[in-house]
């Protein structure tokens, strides 16, 4: 699709996981024509420790869903987040300051994520440095309401699935991702998968029964909504074991080579190099695009061109 604020906001409709440096732009880059390294700072996009307390790149618009779509209906958790942001507000007093300095300043560490989820906290992250974080206004939105939306989000991108999934992808309880299902259930069709009874959004039926054409080549970042899958999802995507652990690794994920409507290998980036682990034997042609695809990768900072180096 051609970039606009429109289509930014599809791209990043169940947000942009960004915990690998500019992963979300790469996300973007394999969705989006004419996307710039500055891609990911558009005005429509904004940057929040997202779900599951991880960096995401979302619509701007839609910042209160990845926040207080995550508000912890217990007490004691929505008292704590509460407290930190709190804390965090009263040090900043409408500055921007890393996350280290206010940590150091306030006491605190990681624990400042929490305050994510009461919506007024904002970051900004390019990967080399700590992030920057400043406080924002809450939305006029109640954490139940953003909530729902935000499952409808995770419903049209990762449908079918279930509450269990949206619980986990999104870090929230089983209750709490159990009440946003329940609240859409006028609006949800059930399905029988091979992985048994799912979910699906009633409106996206139509799609998901349509026949697409695969795109050529794209390299997926780490983290990207179309592998970010656990258990037994990972199997229908890879089904061979062995293959799988070679994607979804016991640390930092490689990218994935989507050949085809079919994730074929891996690839990694160290500056201007891209390593390309194939699967299987690629033909000529394939070659030649999945090298097309690295060339035009919109990486800031390169003073080289890529070259793209195939494992054995």
């Amino acid at each position: 699709m051609p970039l606009t604020a429109g289509s930014l906001r599809q791209a990043a409709w169940a947000g942009l996981q960004d915990s690998m440096p500019r992963a979300a732009l790469l996300s973007l880059h394999a969705r989006l024509e004419g996307v710039e390294p500055s891609a990911w700072e558009h005005p429509s996009l904004a940057q929040l420790w997202g779900p599951r307390f991880s960096t995401y790149v979302v619509p701007k618009r839609d910042f209160a869903l990845f926040s207080l779509g995550r508000h912890p209906e217990d007490a004691k958790s929505r008292q704590r987040a509460e407290r930190v942001a709190g804390r965090m507000h009263a040090h900043l007093g409408g500055a921007r300051m890393t996350d280290r300095e206010l940590g150091r300043a306030i006491g605190l560490g990681n624990a400042m994520r929490y305050a994510a989820t009461t919506g007024t906290i904002a970051i900004r992250w390019e990967g080399a440095r700590a992030p920057v974080v400043w406080a924002v206004p809450a939305a006029r939105i109640e954490p139940a309401d953003a909530c729902r939306e935000l499952a409808r989000r995770y419903l049209h991108v990762f449908g079918p699935t279930t509450s269990e999934g949206f619980a986990r992808w999104a870090g929230i309880s089983r209750r709490a991702a159990a009440d946003a299902f329940a609240s859409l259930e006028g609006s949800l069709l059930p399905v029988r998968s091979p992985l048994g009874d799912e979910w699906l959004l009633g409106a996206d039926e139509a799609a998901v029964r349509a026949e697409e054409v695969a795109a050529s080549v794209r390299l997926l970042p780490s983290g990207d909504a179309y592998f970010l899958l656990d258990g037994k999802e990972r199997e229908l995507l890879v089904p061979r074991a062995d293959l799988r652990e070679r994607l979804w690794t016991s640390r930092v994920w490689p990218g994935a080579l989507l050949v085809e409507g079919e994730i074929r290998g891996t690839w990694r980036r160290s500056q201007h190099t891209v390593r390309i682990e194939a699967w299987s034997r690629l033909p000529r042609r394939l070659r030649d695009a999945v090298e097309a695809e690295a060339a035009s990768l919109p990486l800031p900072g390169l003073d080289r061109r890529i070259e793209v180096v195939w494992e054995a």
